[in-house]
C-alpha cells in the first residue's frame, strides 16, 4: 500500500491510497469532522487517481464507527478454521491477482496451474465483475481478477507462489 497526505488549508487534510489490488481511495478529513471517501478509477498518470467512482460522506461518529469496524475492533473473523473443519482439509480460498502478479497475461496452461501445484480454480470474477466458472486452460489472468480456488493447504500455498513469482 502506498499512501500521501496533503493539508487543505481552510478546508482540512487529504489522504491519497494506492492499494496492492491496484484500487485508488481518496479521503477528506473536513475541518468540520466530515469525512469524504472517493473510489477512484487508476488514472493514466501513475500514483494519480482518475475519475471519480464513488462517494460516501460520513459525519465524525459514523467515521469512527466504520473504523471500528474495517479496523477488526469488533469483529475477527475465523473463516479459515470453519472452511477445515467444513471441509475435513480441502480449502476453498478467494485469490486476486495483484498488478505486479508475474501471473498477469499468462494463462492457466502456460502456468500448468493444476499439475504444478495440484490446486483447482474453481472459477473467476473479473474486475469488472464478469464470471467465468471452471475455466479452462486459455483463461488468462488478469489484475485485478478474483480466483475460486480449492486444494490443500500446500498445494494453495504453492499456487499462490506460481501466481505471484511465476514460478515454484
Amino acid at each position: 500500500m502506498h499512501f500521501k497526505e496533503t493539508d487543505l488549508p481552510g478546508i482540512g487534510r487529504k489522504y491519497w491510497l494506492h492499494t496492492r489490488s491496484g484500487e485508488h481511495l481518496v479521503i477528506v478529513i473536513h475541518n468540520d469532522e466530515r469525512r469524504d471517501l472517493f473510489h477512484m478509477e487508476s488514472g493514466d498518470v501513475p500514483d494519480e487517481p482518475g475519475d471519480m467512482r464513488s462517494l460516501v460522506t460520513l459525519d465524525d461518529d459514523e467515521a469512527r464507527a466504520v473504523a471500528a469496524i474495517v479496523g477488526g475492533m469488533t469483529y475477527k473473523p475465523q473463516f479459515q478454521e470453519q472452511r477445515e473443519v467444513m471441509l475435513d482439509g480441502l480449502l476453498i480460498e478467494w485469490l486476486r491477482i495483484e498488478p505486479h502478479a508475474a501471473s498477469v497475461g499468462q494463462t492457466i496452461g502456460d502456468l500448468n496451474i493444476r499439475q504444478a501445484t495440484g490446486a483447482v480454480i474453481l472459477a473467476v470474477v473479473e474486475k469488472d465483475r464478469a464470471k467465468q466458472l471452471n475455466p479452462g486452460p486459455e483463461y488468462a489472468f488478469t489484475a485485478g481478477a478474483t480466483l475460486v480456488v480449492a486444494g490443500e493447504r500446500e498445494q494453495l500455498r504453492e499456487l499462490k507462489r506460481l501466481l505471484v513469482d511465476g514460478r515454484l
